[in-house]
């Protein structure tokens, strides 16, 4: 494949870098186990640092303008308020950017799960001509260019030739970091103060509550519960959007027509900050998402059974349970993520 003709296999140096410590917050460390870890891609302190900077580097672009921060930008919880990214020859995507956030333990990555690792993601948009457009080796030879990168690189890989394989390790590194576990809802789980009044904690549980009401919501047999702080199950759904389907999703990846229509399921963490929503962004609101499953959903032949309502439209929430859900949705918002500084642009 073109980008990996730059990949080498062997290096002569070896590196000293220092082994990074990940500090988990304290809801996922609660119930999640540690992240899994490439065997060759240990995460270090310089590896990671190297991975922030390479994150914000607009040289990965065919024409030094976007980095991978253009379409994941932290304030915005590592992705794009805009419906499809723009590339650098102003042309959209066809699908709304994923948020990163606790991807570490993830199986797979994109909507339709074609990149089996963080490692395999980081290499795509440098090459895809909608978004990056351009090649390996011009990339490559603009960081070894740069009298930054072949230092950092020592540090962190103890070499200083620069290559995509290397590049796409440290990104990962970086964004194993990015995790979030501090929202008003992990703390009112933890016995902490919320910063909410009694009246919004009582509204945020029974939110909660419809969530988890196979009647009502019926919500956690996709995005888990309380036990989850990842608030998904990482598999892939059809959930009701379109009667015909025009975009295969994981069918186009694994070529079984009963695989069309169907998604990767989103984090439910930071919402406040990721809209639009759904794999085509096609939602505006947190609002509009709850509407649809309680009045919106569309049949089509490979519709989830999870959709258990479809006959009816939906689950046909009352007002007020739309609006509790909606509460229970937004206190899985975490202020800290977006403005951490070790997240941010070096």
């Amino acid at each position: 494949m073109v980008f990996l003709s730059c990949r080498k296999d062997e290096y002569s140096e070896v590196s000293n870098a220092t082994p990074y410590i990940i500090e988990y917050p304290g809801i996922i460390e609660q119930y999640l186990p540690p992240m899994s870890i490439p065997d060759d891609n240990q995460m270090t302190v310089e590896g990671v640092e190297l991975g922030r900077h390479l994150f914000y580097e607009t040289k990965l672009s065919g024409d030094n303008t976007q980095s991978c921060a253009s379409c994941h930008a932290p304030e915005f919880a590592f992705t794009d308020i805009n419906q499809f990214s723009t590339g650098i020859d102003g042309l959209e995507g066809g699908r709304n950017s994923m948020p990163i956030i606790n991807v570490g333990w993830m199986g797979s990555l994109f909507w339709d799960g074609r990149a089996m690792s963080i490692e395999d993601q980081a290499f795509g948009p440098v090459v895809n001509p909608v978004e990056m457009h351009n090649t390996w080796l011009k990339a490559v030879d603009a960081l070894q260019a740069d009298p930054k990168y072949p230092p950092m690189f020592i540090e962190a890989f103890g070499t200083s030739e620069i290559d995509s394989v290397l590049v796409s390790k440290a990104i990962a590194q970086f964004e194993r970091t990015l995790l979030s576990g501090n929202s008003p809802f992990d703390r009112y789980l933890r016995g902490e103060s919320t910063g909410m009044t009694e009246q919004e904690e009582l509204e945020v549980y029974q939110g909660f509550a419809v969530f988890m009401d196979e009647t009502k919501g019926d919500c956690f047999h996709c995005h888990g519960d309380s036990f989850n702080p990842l608030w998904t199950d990482n598999l892939f759904h059809n959930n009701g959007l379109d009667a015909v389907i025009t975009d295969k999703g994981l069918g186009a990846v694994t070529g079984n027509p009963n695989d069309d229509g169907k998604f990767k399921t989103p984090t439910l963490r930071n919402l406040v900050f990721t809209a639009p929503y759904m794999h085509d962004g096609r939602f505006s609101t947190i609002g509009e998402v709850v509407n649809h499953y309680s009045s919106g959903l569309q049949n089509s032949p490979t519709i989830d059974p999870l959709m258990k309502n479809i006959n009816q439209g939906g689950a046909l929430l009352s007002p007020t349970e739309r609006s509790l859900l909606v509460k229970f949705l937004v206190a899985l918002s975490d202020s800290s993520f977006v403005t951490n500084p070790d997240f941010q642009a070096p």
